[in-house]
């Protein structure tokens, strides 16, 4: 078997299996959990972690050369009912047919989840927590669909352990920093745990090393039992000791992230600046005589890896992060903790390697600066022209600078990563509870049109208006968003993933009691683009061209356009749109996103960080639209909103690509420092060609002297979307940008490939 024959079965096997739901994890938990009451939950937490991973079954599949699998079966979906049994409960019977990120639930798993799983965890979960805490209003702000808050079902993820320290003490390594941290600040609940944590994560790599030694007995093949002692010695020296290897390096990397899903089962812990805090190893290697080739074997077989994860969400989450964004985000370039450019020979071979794989993990950003060379960037875009919509692209030039505003420190600045899709971190550093909740402005305007149209007698109030409304449910957000952030505290401790992150050893605190050094809460406006499109309408149409009553054309709105379509036409083509240059539009929708965003960095979250505002819509953009009617801007009822955060309405961006980036440069992106989201799609023919990449590494250029945050694109024509669409079994591995990450075009429900389809194609 070839090198890149091996890894393209491997490929195949994780694509061709059907997907199912494993309860395994579950089973475990429950038992723990059940023996423990009584007992702080914290403890509970890893004596949980504990039994799973002393219990869970293990495998090593055929070809693997990095040991270390969360399931046996690949892609399959964990349940944790721990965070709510209900929504399982609800959908149990039809998760095999829903349009979005479907699995199969084996008959003898749903007995059990319905007989032993779900009567235990009922009114004992984390939703049954959270509920009862959230006020009338905020109720109302989320039924009324303005306000949507997240991760009351779920473990909290999005964030990026410090896997540097990690691999330079090795597990016994960080058992000892406990110890002197715990001599230092007395015994607490906080270093009991992480010490059953690590203790378990060392029999569980034992667990493998037992495993290694049954199938090197049976293995009759003298290559394949070669590279099972390879990983049974890689896993004898790294389950007490730091790695001493790339390859050794890479197994402990692998090993505590199949533990850290385990723990929380949640999505996006990040894996940061991988080309960075590997690069000592890879230099070692190398000067130790191995071959390039071996180390893109390791590489390879990590990516196929970090595909095998797939996130189980609810029908309704499903919706919002459509195509299993996992999150194992690597960024690469940036610069050094003395402000040079750091991009190195391993960032090179990153890229090498992701070509060959062309699979949505790991998800690639790059970090452009004045410094990076141009070569790089030049290299980065021939990936980026493969079509996968990897990697995106970063803007430390804008990005760094918001980040020393919110207090960051210049050193850690520039260390900055990016967790999940295109949320902003500091490694090992910040807990930033990204994602936490999202803001609907259009359905803000709908509704505050519906109820005081009459009332408004100029367009100077109706902005006044918005702008209130803005500052009304943002209180909103941020108090349910707090409710949510207590009950994380109090249920779902981390402490394994909380001995990688700065300030938790230091304070005796797990990261989700505020341990670590930086407390964000973030939390995304959507749909800025379509309210300034709307309010740009509704200032020529009504107030200064005076066609109609605000009254009658909320009325109209109300009817979802119908008998208007002419109507509805002139508003789409006559009037100002985001995204075309054109100030009047851009600079009310610079407005209104900075409101947002003042509003937001007000407040406080209860582990006394700030609430730190972004812009990028994950695939919300489309059920966020099913939940606004008919809006200004010519868009119909239940359609979908802008796309990105920052990107044009669909097809309404009619002045190119360069149009495009002028009107987001308006806006200050020194300020949204959760992040935000540029699509832009192009024809492959727009950069073919070596000349082509020039263009393409100008227009990068181009885009990161306008200061803007991130960019991302599709280069894949609209004829070939449109056949993967009709012929599916054809397009299997087609890899394309959805949002701030990219998944298998054949994974997406028919709404979001439509809304890919329809994005204009620059050529």
């Amino acid at each position: 078997m070839t090198t890149l024959n091996r890894f393209q079965i491997l490929k195949q096997q994780l694509l061709s299996t059907r997907r199912e739901i494993s309860f395994e994890r579950a089973r475990y938990y429950t038992e723990s959990w059940k023996t423990t009451e009584g007992q702080p939950n914290i403890i509970r937490r890893a004596k949980a972690l504990q039994h799973v991973l002393a219990n869970i079954e293990i495998s090593i599949r055929a070809g693997e050369i990095l040991a270390g699998n969360r399931t046996v079966k690949p892609r399959s979906g964990i349940a944790s009912p721990e965070m709510s049994p209900y929504w399982i409960r609800d959908e149990i019977d039809s998760l095999y047919c829903r349009p979005q990120d479907s699995f199969y639930v084996l008959p003898e798993d749903k007995e059990f989840f319905l007989k032993e799983l779900y009567p235990y965890w009922a009114e004992r979960s984390l939703k049954d927590l959270i509920e009862p805490r959230l006020t009338p209003p905020v109720r109302e702000s989320i039924e009324t669909r303005i306000v949507s808050i997240n991760q009351t079902d779920k473990g909290q993820g999005h964030i990026i352990p410090d896997f540097e320290k990690l691999l330079n003490l090795g597990l016994d390594g960080i058992i000892s920093e406990i110890d002197v941290f715990e001599n230092r600040n007395g015994q607490n609940n906080f270093y009991q745990a992480a010490r059953i944590c690590l203790s378990a994560l060392q029999d569980h790599i034992g667990r493998y090393i037992h495993l290694l030694d049954n199938l090197i007995a049976q293995e009759a093949d003298p290559a394949r039992k070669q590279e099972l002692v390879r990983m049974k010695l890689a896993s004898q020296s790294i389950q007490h000791e730091r790695p001493n290897s790339f390859f050794e390096a890479a197994q402990l990397l692998w090993y505590f992230n199949i533990a850290l899903q385990m723990e929380s089962n949640a999505s996006s812990i990040s894996t940061g600046r991988f080309d960075q805090w590997m690069l000592p190893f890879f230099q070692k290697d190398v000067a130790a005589g191995v071959s390039i080739d071996e180390i893109k074997d390791t590489l390879r077989m990590l990516w196929i890896k970090m595909n095998d994860v797939v996130l189980l969400r609810s029908r309704e989450s499903a919706k919002y992060f459509a195509g299993f964004p996992t999150g194992y985000t690597i960024m690469l370039g940036g610069l050094t903790p003395d402000g040079f450019g750091a991009n190195n020979e391993l960032s090179w071979l990153i890229l090498d390697t992701y070509d060959d794989i062309r699979l949505p993990q790991p998800n690639l950003g790059v970090r452009m600066n004045e410094r990076l060379s141009r070569d790089f960037v030049a290299r980065a875009a021939e990936t980026i022209k493969l079509g996968t919509g990897v990697p995106h692209v970063f803007n430390d030039e804008v990005i760094m600078p918001g980040l020393l505003a919110r207090g960051i420190s210049l050193k850690d600045a520039r260390d900055y990563a990016i967790v999940g899709c295109v949320e902003i971190s500091v490694p090992g550093k910040m807990y930033g509870l990204h994602d936490i909740a999202m803001f609907n402005s259009p359905r803000l305007l709908e509704l505050a049109l519906q109820k005081h149209a009459s009332e408004i007698a100029s367009y100077d109030q109706l902005i006044t208006l918005v702008e209130k409304e803005i500052e009304d449910n943002v209180a909103l957000m941020v108090d349910g968003s707090n409710q949510v952030d207590t009950a994380h505290g109090q249920l779902a401790h981390i402490p394994l993933l909380s001995t990688l992150m700065h300030g938790c050893l230091e304070s005796g605190k797990d990261v989700v009691e505020g341990g670590t050094r930086y407390n964000f809460s973030g939390v995304q406006g959507i749909g800025f683009q379509n309210l300034a499109d709307s309010l740009e309408v509704i200032r020529l149409l009504v107030f200064e061209e005076k066609q109609l009553s605000l009254t009658e054309f909320v009325k109209i709105l109300k009817n979802n356009w119908q008998g208007s379509e002419k109507l509805r036409q002139q508003c789409i083509n006559k009037y100002p749109k985001y995204g075309n240059d054109i100030d009047s539009v851009d600079l009310l929708a610079a407005r209104l996103l900075s409101k947002y965003n003042e509003c937001c960095e007000t407040y406080k979250n209860v582990r006394g960080g700030i609430f730190s505002p972004g812009s990028y819509t994950v695939s919300a953009n489309i059920p966020l639209g099913e939940q606004v009617g008919a809006t200004a801007d010519g868009r119909m009822a239940q359609e979908q909103l802008a796309d990105g955060g920052l990107s044009p309405m669909v097809g309404r961006d009619t002045h190119g690509p360069t149009a495009v980036l002028k009107s987001v440069s308006k806006l200050d992106h020194y300020q949204t420092t959760n992040g935000s989201l540029l699509n832009i799609k192009f024809h492959p023919n727009a950069f073919k060609g070596d000349i082509g990449t020039r263009k393409f590494v100008d227009f990068l250029i181009g885009w990161m002297r306008l200061k803007i945050q991130h960019i991302q694109f599709n280069i894949i024509s609209r004829e070939t979307l449109i056949d993967a669409q009709k012929h599916p079994d054809k397009y299997r591995d087609l890899v394309v940008r959805v949002a701030g990450y990219s998944a298998l075009f054949v994974d997406l429900n028919v709404k979001t490939q439509n809304d890919i389809i329809a994005r204009t194609e620059h050529n």
